[in-house]
């Protein structure tokens, strides 16, 4: 792969470091990842980064060099083209469901539902959800703390009313006496 230095970092960044098919990152995985070509170099595909995706090995190892040789054949998913939704769906156990025919033929050509990536995936949607959870009791605790500072304000306000009160019932009845009242 005749691949610059300048190109791979490209195709790394645009693809935020993470398989553009199953979502495995470059931490997940503990280093880079892999660029291929969709339309196989070995097919006729070219170089050109609209030609190139960031993988991971087991992407890459199941996709090969897979390219449809007429035009019933299946098609591959192209991760550059359109999102992964238009063709398939992630269950809350993890595993993808197919919507498509693309979908159907990507999955099983790149294994998507292998035993590691439906546990990675169903990680990530745990983490997800506990992030989201922490984020609403934040949004909680804040709003407790703003109420509280409503109540004591009203509470100062309630104190110098009563004073108020205090201060006019006194003028109304007459009386510089305030233990009569």
């Amino acid at each position: 792969m005749s691949i610059s230095p300048e190109t791979r970092l490209l195709v790394r960044e645009r693809a935020h470091f993470a398989c553009e098919y199953c979502g495995v990152t470059e931490t997940d995985s503990g280093g880079e990842l892999t660029v291929d070509h969709f339309h196989p170099q070995t097919l006729g595909g070219i170089d050109d980064p609209a030609n190139l995706l960031y993988c991971c090995n087991r992407c890459n190892q199941y996709k090969r060099d897979y390219w449809p040789k007429r035009a019933a054949a299946p098609q591959l998913w192209n991760p550059r083209l359109e999102p992964a939704s238009n063709h398939v769906l992630t269950l809350p156990d993890g595993t993808l469901h197919a919507l498509t025919p693309v979908g159907t033929f990507t999955i099983r050509r790149l294994r998507l539902n292998r035993p590691p990536l439906v546990a990675h995936r169903r990680q990530r949607q745990e983490h997800a959800e506990r992030d989201r959870l922490l984020r609403n009791y934040q949004d909680i605790v804040e709003s407790l703390r703003r109420l509280a500072e409503q109540q004591a304000r009203l509470l100062a306000d309630q104190h110098d009313l009563l004073h108020q009160q205090h201060d006019l019932l006194r003028l109304l009845l007459g009386s510089d006496d305030t233990g009569d009242l």
